[in-house]
């Protein structure tokens, strides 16, 4: 009677023990089940090639891939809060994510340019493979964790021009005393040789080259360029893109939000921002050539600086590096971080290229 007793007593407690493990995988699939919907503010207009359409992109790919499990509702620029305030509101969590350059940061900490692109740098394949695996992605996390924000590479444009002019520009000295719309460290070369620089959102770059507000203006890639209508105004293109060869953007999530999402939810995050990767490259490598040929037959005039004014900014950029990391610890050591990988990738590039 008493091991009856005893027998009875160990079935309950192996029934409360149950009920308690049930209970627990129940609660693991309930979190794994648990739908992540989160609010994202673009950085450019959605009509802007690649840099407007990809987000949107990802979005639909994100959503589709996990059966709706995963929603990002893409808005457009100033449609939550104004762009210089976005980065703020994720923060601080008023806005769950944003997508757009790091740069777009740098009155926060100087060291954010570096993680969209560096003046005579590296082009986007160079680049991304540095963050992937050679320490970029650890800089950043380090950079993006003071603000409570969590960042991944989630696009990224080819070799940039290096601008429209309204006149052409055969020396540095022409430089003196326009007024350009430019963007990053190269714009802090620029003030060098006496330009007088501004930064202007997408949407009001034409308008203020067809008033006469700025003489000149950089943004981006030619089929990107070509849809903003600058060829129409300002008929001077110049190459090659000395201040962006690449340029890297990222999806910000607030930590907090993102610490509370299911471990396959990140994963397929991930996934969707490698997919736009791949996209942004393919596409933005096959679309050039078609832009630069209808802005030519349209009037655009294309010019390549000279050695000798590539030799002038790339020393001019030395002073501008030099001044700006001076003080700024994470500056330094992710240029140092940069510059070692360069060294090491420049083995492997320099045997596998060839010349025709």
């Amino acid at each position: 009677m008493k091991t009856g007793r005893n027998t009875s007593r160990l079935s309950g407690v192996g029934l409360a023990l149950a009920g308690i493990l049930a209970l627990g995988v129940a609660g693991q699939a309930s979190a794994a089940d648990r739908p992540t919907r989160l609010d994202m503010q673009g950085a450019y207009p959605g009509a802007v090639h690649l840099l407007g359409t990809s987000p949107s992109s990802m979005t639909k790919r994100l959503e589709t891939a996990t059966d709706g499990k995963v929603r990002i509702r893409w808005h457009e620029p100033n449609s939550i809060v104004p762009p210089q305030e976005v980065f703020d509101a994720v923060s601080t969590g008023a806005l769950d994510a944003f997508w757009g350059t790091p740069g777009d940061a740098s009155n926060k900490d100087i060291a954010f340019t570096l993680f969209t692109s560096v003046p005579f740098g590296p082009t986007s394949l160079e680049f991304i493979s540095w963050v992937r695996h050679g320490g970029g992605q650890e800089l950043m996390d380090e950079l993006y964790g003071r603000y409570n924000i969590v960042a991944m590479p989630c696009g990224v444009v080819a070799s940039e021009a290096s601008g429209w002019f309204r006149r052409e520009i055969k020396s540095t000295e022409d430089l003196d005393g326009l007024k350009m719309r430019f963007f990053g460290l190269g714009g802090l070369v620029m003030e060098k040789f006496g330009v007088s620089t501004q930064s202007l959102p997408a949407g009001e770059i034409f308008q203020a080259l067809q008033l006469g507000t700025i003489d000149a203006t950089e943004f981006s890639t030619p089929s990107m360029d070509i849809n903003l209508g600058f060829y129409q105004v300002a008929k001077h293109y110049y190459f090659p893109g000395w201040h962006q060869p690449t340029a890297m953007d990222v999806l910000a999530i607030n930590k907090d939000v993102w610490d509370k999402m299911p471990d396959g939810h990140k994963v397929a995050v991930r996934m969707a921002c490698d997919s736009v990767i791949n996209e942004m490259l393919f596409e933005g490598e096959a679309s050039q050539g078609a832009a630069l040929a209808k802005m030519q037959a349209a009037g655009a005039q294309i010019h390549s600086w000279s050695p000798e004014v590539l030799g002038k900014f790339r020393a001019a950029w030395r002073d501008v590096e030099a001044e700006v990391g001076a003080g700024n610890d994470l500056f330094q050591r992710t240029r140092q971080s940069l510059e070692a990988y360069r060294k090491e990738y420049k083995l492997w590039r320099d045997l596998s290229s060839f010349s025709e």
